[in-house]
């Protein structure tokens, strides 16, 4: 059995928010940062029927995710609303990938939520996740569709 309670910061407790995707509006941008197609795949598929995100970008590894990042803040676009990254990828792992977001940090006039969605359980990684003020919290596999919303629904109250 998963637990897919974010940790971290915020504890996206269930009763304190109450989900309601019928009317909720949708954020520009989720990415998907993940080697594991299938995840992807049904992440995605989950993404369009929540229909919380007008798009949906997603990568295989943590280096072509970052380049495209680096090609937008250069060309002042919009960047994700919300990250969903894993830890253990190919090239560059989320941990590279964070490293490498924290050099051009300062470049970007937004803010982008970045959660850790990854399988692994080791204490370790959770309490590296908490070494970033970034991230927003720390996911297990798979991602249920309650916490999609909920962390959609974070992101707009911030507006």
């Amino acid at each position: 059995m998963y637990n897919d309670q974010p940790i971290l910061k915020k504890v996206i407790n269930p009763g304190r928010f109450p989900v309601k995707h019928e009317f909720m509006k949708k954020i520009d941008t989720i990415c998907i940062i993940d080697d594991d197609e299938i995840y992807q795949l049904f992440t995605k598929k989950a993404i369009q029927k929540l229909d919380i995100s007008k798009r949906t970008l997603s990568f295989y590894n943590g280096e072509d995710a970052i380049n495209y990042i680096k090609n937008l803040i250069q060309t002042d676009e919009h960047l994700p609303d919300i990250i969903l990254l894993d830890i253990n990828m190919p090239f560059m792992d989320g941990w590279q990938f964070m490293d490498e977001f924290m050099k051009v940090k300062e470049q970007i006039k937004q803010k982008t939520t970045i959660y850790i969605v990854s399988s692994s359980i080791a204490p370790s990684d959770k309490s590296r996740a908490v070494g970033y003020e970034e991230i927003a919290g720390y996911i297990s596999k798979p991602v249920e569709t309650d916490t999609l919303l909920k962390i959609v629904q974070l992101k707009l109250e911030e507006h």
